[in-house]
């Protein structure tokens, strides 16, 4: 994976995409010469399109910040800050999905909140509507210019060669952390 967005963004973004982390992150380059960092959790592999798919929704002017300008709360967010999470959050994991499918991994949707269970619940938050709504907006509209570059390269690498118009996504395809 690393390999494939290196060959999609490496040069061109001057950006590299690498595992073997406490926690994820985004390093913009702080002197010229530097290589903008895209760290991901660990040797996850689903970590590793997560954070694929925040830096192909950053855009230009966010991939300046550290962690694209976000803000984070850590496990245990009340209600308020759950809520304003999953706001921003639907995104990524939507354009995780695609990622997900385009390497033949099972995607699983997560709050990213092991207290979550406790302040929210899927039936009344709609979280995993909202992913699986953009999802289908992005079968029919195409994915953003970087997600669809590298959903192809994704594709190319790991021989799924996957139509977008002809994709299908269902609401009961969604496992949450809850």
């Amino acid at each position: 994976m690393e390999a494939v967005f290196a060959q999609c963004f490496g040069h061109s973004s001057n950006t590299r995409l690498c595992g073997g982390f406490d926690e994820p992150l985004y390093r913009p380059v702080a002197a010229p010469g530097q290589i903008n960092e895209l760290r991901y959790r660990e040797d996850f592999f689903s970590s590793a399109l997560h954070e694929a798919s925040h830096w192909c929704i950053a855009g230009p002017a966010r991939r300046l910040q550290t962690d694209f300008g976000y803000w984070y709360a850590p496990d245990g967010r009340n209600r308020s800050q759950q809520s304003a999470f999953e706001r921003v959050e639907y995104k990524p994991q939507a354009l995780e999905w695609f990622f997900s499918r385009a390497c033949g991994h099972r995607f699983r949707i997560s709050v990213d909140n092991l207290d979550a269970c406790s302040i929210s619940d899927s039936a009344d938050n709609g979280f995993e509507l909202r992913v699986w709504a953009q999802a289908r907006a992005w079968c029919e509209e195409g994915l953003p210019v970087d997600a669809g570059i590298f959903f192809v390269a994704l594709c190319r690498e790991f021989g799924t060669a996957h139509d977008l118009n002809a994709l299908r996504f269902c609401v009961s395809e969604l496992n949450s952390d809850r």
